[in-house]
């Protein structure tokens, strides 16, 4: 069995083979995390959003740190793969409180994290976290990861897409300039959400010496274009947790207005699923 050391130098390595993308399908609890494993994943990532869903709490800094790295906690020790944890922008407000979810998250046997630079006021309206503040909060938990002993691979979320404006030009231009400064920082990886665009992508991955990270799904490319576009690394984010909840919605909507159960077809088998968990115990 692999130690967390060993776990987070794999996982760093599954970033820079050209041509070959990481495949991360997010889990939310320990089944979906195992489902993910036994369908091939080489890691397991959480998403933050289906965590908070899970958990009762809406995403967007808005839940428990300790909740949500219980979580975590769980899951690594669930699967064999190496696990990375998204941590929203870090379960706290200054520097120091990142540097402490960091050692949580190692504690908790994940070997990567996301850390978003997004920032919301009291209202919980998001916005752009200034480029000199995000970064010093990365070079933060490059410390901490660094006093662990833990070669943490930091994922450096760019969210010009989602909360900049201005015309295509001057959004890469700031998101480049923000995956710089991260880089600079001590990211090992930068996470842009929001382009689809093959060209946007491809100028992405150009610009930035770090491996790239984008979300895949409904209107982007396949993973296989992606990845040969140099995209080290694709993920689902919420969306299979969201289509999860699809289903459960559905199901609920049939059964209470017309009685029947056609929803609940194609479902993983009650015996597969117990014995799944069941070997986790083993």
């Amino acid at each position: 069995m692999m130690n967390l050391g060993e776990k987070a130098a794999l996982f760093h390595s599954l970033h820079t083979r050209d041509g070959r993308a990481l495949v991360l399908a997010n889990a939310w609890d320990v089944a979906s995390a195992l489902l993910v494993e036994e369908a091939g994943a080489e890691a397991v990532a959480t998403t933050s959003a289906g965590v908070a869903w899970s958990l009762g709490a809406p995403d967007g800094d808005r839940l428990d740190r300790d909740r949500a790295l219980d979580l975590v906690a769980r899951i690594a020790a669930a699967v064999r793969v190496p696990v990375t944890a998204d941590i929203e922008s870090g379960f706290g407000e200054t520097p120091e409180a990142l540097a402490e979810t960091v050692r949580a998250v190692i504690e908790a046997g994940a070997v990567g994290v996301n850390i978003e630079d997004t920032v919301r006021d009291g209202n919980g309206t998001p916005g752009l976290r200034p480029v000199g503040e995000q970064a010093a909060r990365i070079a933060a938990a490059r410390a901490a990861a660094d006093a662990a002993g833990v070669p943490l691979y930091i994922n450096a979320r760019v969210d010009v897409y989602l909360r900049g404006t201005g015309d295509p030009e001057a959004r890469l231009a700031a998101a480049l300039e923000r995956a710089a400064a991260y880089r600079d920082a001590g990211a090992s990886g930068i996470f842009v959400v929001g382009p689809t665009d093959p060209d946007t992508i491809a100028a992405l991955v150009k610009g930035t010496d770090l491996p790239l990270n984008v979300l895949g799904g409904p209107g982007a490319p396949s993973v296989g274009e992606l990845a040969a576009l140099g995209v080290a690394r694709v993920s689902a984010g919420s969306d299979i947790a969201a289509a999860a909840y699809a289903v459960a919605r559905r199901a609920a909507r049939e059964l209470y207005e017309s009685g029947t159960y056609t929803a609940l077809a194609g479902g993983v088998g009650f015996g597969e699923l117990n014995a799944l968990l069941a070997r986790r115990d083993g």
